[in-house]
């Protein structure tokens, strides 16, 4: 169900919530891992994934729209427990908070408001929140479900392209990209089926 003053996200502002809150998705995991004995593959990769079973960074994102001449930047902090609990913290230009946590989805904006949002009340963002979800703990069953999965470089220095695998999703994004070494995700880039994208640059903070 939804709740709040308004939906959060009704049909004609869905692309706009995902240009928006794609950053969420980047979340650095803070270390190297050791060489892995197993063929270099996306399975191996959630393997070491799904070790950590927490993580903070800070962000730096860029979202590059075709009606602006300069990316519009954002800066904040990221956190992930395991197994579904998501937050990204926005600090500047404007305070703003968005939590996962299982299949509810609750943003409190700039203007202090609170929406709240059950991903079972909308497909789209379903999927997008598993190619967050499904990274972030390793769960290589969760993002096949919905992406086509394309793993490139070594461990030292990867990249992990998603490719939506359902019509609906892929109006909105075409695909995204995960650059990271070791279990460490430094660049997410999301490249939208308009043309615009947004990219974050990630830093892990490492554990007290």
């Amino acid at each position: 169900m939804i709740s709040g003053n308004r939906p959060l996200l009704p049909k004609p502002e869905l692309k706009a919530w995902v240009r928006r809150h794609a950053g969420i998705l980047a979340l650095g995991l803070g270390c190297l891992a050791p060489a892995w004995a197993q063929p270099w593959t996306p399975s191996t990769l959630m393997q070491a994934l799904a070790t950590h079973k927490s993580a903070k960074a800070t962000f730096v994102e860029r979202k590059y729209l075709a009606v602006l001449d300069q990316p519009v930047e954002s800066r904040g902090e990221l956190s992930f427990t395991a197994p579904d609990r998501l937050e990204k913290r926005t600090l500047s230009p404007r305070p703003e908070s968005l939590v996962l946590q299982g299949d509810t989805l609750t943003v409190d904006d700039a203007n202090k408001r609170r929406m709240t949002l059950s991903l079972n009340s909308s497909p789209e963002a379903a999927a997008f929140v598993e190619s967050i979800r499904g990274t972030l703990a390793g769960d290589l069953a969760a993002l096949q479900k919905y992406y086509s999965l394309e793993l490139n470089g070594s461990e030292a220095r990867w990249k992990l392209l998603l490719v939506p695998q359902q019509a609906r999703m892929a109006k909105l994004v075409s695909r995204i990209r995960m650059e990271g070494s070791g279990t460490s995700v430094r660049l997410i880039v999301f490249e939208q089926a308009d043309g615009d994208r947004s990219e974050m640059q990630i830093t892990p903070v490492p554990n007290p």
